[in-house]
C-alpha cells in the first residue's frame, strides 16, 4: 500500500503535469514517486500509464537532452553521455540521440569557444597552450578528434 497522502490517481495526474510542462525519462518519474513514499506496485503502474499515454519517453527524452545540452549548453559528446548514463537512459537510446549531433556540428561549436578560451589564456609556449585548450575543451565534454580537428583549423591562422 502507498502513503496515506497519494492516491495513485492523484500520483498519476501530478506527474503527467510535470510531463506536459517538460521532457522527463522514466527514473526521474520513479525517483519523484520514491521521494513520495509510493509502493513499487503502485510505481509500476504508475509509469505503465505514463508510458502508454506518450507522457514519458525515454527516446523523445534523450532526443531533446542531446539537442539542448549541445546547443545551448555547449557541452561536447562525453558529457552528454555521461548525464544520459546518469539519468538511466537505455545505452542505444543514447547512442542514437547523440548520433544525430553530427561531428561538424561540435566541431563549429567549438572553434568560436576554443578562439576565446585562446584570448584568455595564459602559456609559455604554443605547447603549453594547446595542452591547457585540449584540457579545456576534454572538461566539457569533447572527444580528443573533435578538439584536435579545431586546434589544427586554429593554429593555421
Amino acid at each position: 500500500m502507498m502513503n496515506n497522502e497519494l492516491t495513485e490517481q492523484q500520483v498519476f495526474q501530478k506527474l503527467s503535469a510535470l510531463c506536459a510542462r517538460a521532457e522527463h525519462c522514466q527514473w526521474e518519474m520513479l525517483e519523484k514517486m520514491r521521494q513520495w513514499g509510493v509502493d513499487e506496485e503502485t510505481q509500476a503502474r504508475v509509469m505503465e500509464r505514463l508510458v502508454n499515454e506518450r507522457y514519458v519517453d525515454d527516446r523523445r527524452y534523450a532526443e531533446a537532452f542531446v539537442r539542448d545540452k549541445v546547443r545551448y549548453n555547449q557541452w561536447g559528446r562525453r558529457k552528454v553521455e555521461q548525464a544520459l548514463w546518469l539519468k538511466h537512459i537505455d545505452g542505444d537510446v543514447a547512442r542514437q540521440a547523440l548520433d544525430a549531433i553530427d561531428d561538424d556540428e561540435y566541431v563549429s561549436m567549438l572553434k568560436p569557444m576554443l578562439a576565446q578560451k585562446r584570448r584568455t589564456t595564459k602559456a609559455q609556449s604554443d605547447y603549453e597552450l594547446n595542452m591547457k585548450l585540449m584540457k579545456w575543451a576534454v572538461g566539457r565534454g569533447f572527444t580528443m578528434d573533435i578538439i584536435r580537428q579545431c586546434l589544427t583549423v586554429e593554429e593555421d591562422f
